[in-house]
């Protein structure tokens, strides 16, 4: 299907700007739709969401209503395309290298739709397995995810019970504090230099290390602060560990206003995981139920348009269907998956400049080439163009320019490190030391030093690599000067506070069998099991957190 004209998307994109309640085809402003008139007198609408992307499509039969219209997904967007043939027998139209298929999905008592959404599976085939019927899901909770949101949704003062739990008993639940060990004269050279990774510019002690990954090194559960060993079985996968305390004192005290470490941030144990982009790429997907498109509660009320539902217009995403949960014809080709960000909730400004424009800013995101929550000029941004590039920047308003053209999208606040323009690492952002204009904290009440995950961006000797950091107990502060430390040209907070939060797992198929290994042990636990097996978050089943993943190119 082709994008629509010129003038069809000024009229659309003049909706998407509206300041009213709207639905999220509304919100969709590159949105091309095709009609025709079915044998038994319905119309039948297919509504590509963004044919620049050609992934999600929306099949509305008859009048506007949820039990008749439905959210199909092309497993193909590269090498399918997808149309709505008219005439008197319509059908849907794929066709794939060369060949046409024709699919009546509407035809036959019952419908094959009907009968893909009664299986209930997130992902129903229809037409030969040629699309997917995406089917509504709760989502798994974790145990501690289940109480939090009971706690904030039915009990008066719950989020300051809430923040006080995690004050006084998980601040530094997860705090690795590793001492140096006795390094012998061949440790040195035990790591496998990863082409075009540089060493993080620290003293390199050697260190007892508790990754649950397996790496290629000689010296097991051993590591060398900031080398980066490859990790086995996963080529073009690395990982390295570091205490922000042994970085180079010349980068702590560096250029860039950041508030110096305390005692046990400084000798925490903190893990990185570097992706050879020249090998894969990153797919981003919502959850189940977070994050949401409401109104955050953190925007002041002067900001706040209580006839809006939503900071958008909107606060229901469908009859769009996000899932918490990857396509399953990707998992061949998985290597990793990981959590994204920040609920809707925590996911705007209180204070500061950011809380009193754009509606408190609420973090944006884009799953499929559907904005499903707009960009905000400003906020850290992770993107995927519809060519597979892969960018991490602070978004501009001139970047609206490239909305047609974006596939995945996902805002987490400020930068903690902007690009130097003269060149080389990151220097730290604006707000890195401000705890409240910078919104690190996803309650007021709560301590800066925490948990947290970010990512980052490394360019060195012409290779570029995605980041993945895993901080056992850290303020942006200390995360600004790690990333700094490690050459990463910008850098951003990604979630914080639980392991079901900052979750990483990867995913080995060198034996011919899926082994799942996870950053630390203790993320397993997230992981659901069905008759003593594990099942991999975000792949075998629905979980109500957003998520990022990469696969092989």
């Amino acid at each position: 299907m082709a994008m629509p004209s010129p003038q069809v998307i000024q009229q659309q994109m003049a909706t998407y700007n509206e300041e009213r309640p709207k639905n999220i085809i509304e919100l969709q402003p590159f949105r091309a739709t095709e009609t025709a008139k079915l044998p038994f007198g319905q119309d039948a609408q297919l509504i590509s969401l963004n044919p620049n992307v050609n992934s999600w499509f929306i099949l509305q039969i008859g009048p506007w209503n949820l039990n008749t219209i439905f959210h199909l997904q092309n497993p193909d967007p590269a090498g399918q395309s997808v149309a709505l043939e008219k005439g008197p027998e319509p059908a849907i139209l794929l066709t794939q290298n060369g060949k046409t298929f024709r699919c009546e999905p509407w035809k036959g008592d019952p419908w094959p739709l009907v009968t893909a959404r009664e299986s209930h599976q997130p992902f129903a085939p229809i037409c030969g397995g040629r699309l997917f019927l995406r089917n509504p899901s709760q989502g798994h909770w974790t145990r501690l995810e289940w109480t939090a949101n009971f706690l904030r949704k039915n009990i008066i003062g719950g989020d300051m019970i809430v923040g006080f739990v995690k004050n006084t008993f998980f601040q530094d639940a997860f705090a690795e504090t590793d001492k140096t060990v006795a390094q012998d004269p061949g440790a040195g050279q035990d790591p496998v230099a990863a082409a075009g990774l540089q060493p993080a510019q620290s003293r390199h002690p050697l260190v007892l290390s508790r990754l649950g990954i397996d790496l290629v090194t000689k010296t097991p559960h051993r590591m060398v602060l900031g080398e980066w060993y490859p990790v086995a079985g996963v080529n073009g996968v690395f990982a390295s560990a570091m205490q922000p305390g042994e970085i180079d004192p010349a980068i702590l005290h560096g250029p860039g206003r950041t508030n110096p470490l305390d005692t046990i941030e400084s000798r925490s144990m903190d893990y990185f995981v570097a992706f050879d982009l020249s090998r894969f790429n990153l797919g981003y997907a919502m959850g189940a139920s977070s994050p949401s498109l409401g109104w955050s509660e953190r925007p002041p009320a002067s900001v706040v348009n209580k006839a809006l539902p939503g900071p958008d217009g909107i606060s229901n995403p469908a009859p769009v269907v996000p899932l918490g949960m990857m396509n399953p014809v990707l998992r061949p080709r998985l290597v990793a998956t990981f959590t994204a960000g920040f609920k809707r909730r925590h996911g705007a400004f209180k204070v500061g400049p950011f809380a009193y424009k754009d509606h408190g800013t609420h973090y944006g995101f884009i799953q499929q080439g559907v904005i499903m929550s707009k960009l905000w000029p400003g906020l850290s941004t992770i993107f995927v163009m519809d060519d597979g590039s892969i960018h991490m920047r602070t978004w501009t308003e001139a970047d609206n320019a490239l909305l047609p053209h974006v596939r995945f999208a996902r805002q987490n606040g400020v930068p903690l490190l902007e690009r130097n323009p003269n060149g080389g690492a990151g220097i730290p952002g604006e707000y890195v030391a401000d705890s409240e204009k910078g919104n690190w904290s996803g309650a007021a009440n709560l301590s800066l030093r925490t948990l947290r995950a970010g990512a980052c961006l490394l360019e060195n000797n012409g290779k570029r690599f995605f980041v993945f950091a895993f901080f056992s107990t850290a303020t942006p502060s200390a995360m600004a000067r790690t990333f700094e430390g490690y050459g990463c040209r910008y850098a951003m907070l990604l979630d914080m506070n639980a392991l079901e939060h900052t979750y990483l797992a990867l995913y080995d198929h060198s034996s011919g069998k899926t082994k799942i290994e996870h950053l630390l042990p203790g993320m397993a636990v997230v992981d659901k099991k069905e008759n003593g097996h594990p099942l991999a978050r975000f792949v075998d089943y629905p979980d109500n957190r957003d998520f990022f993943y990469m696969t092989l190119k």
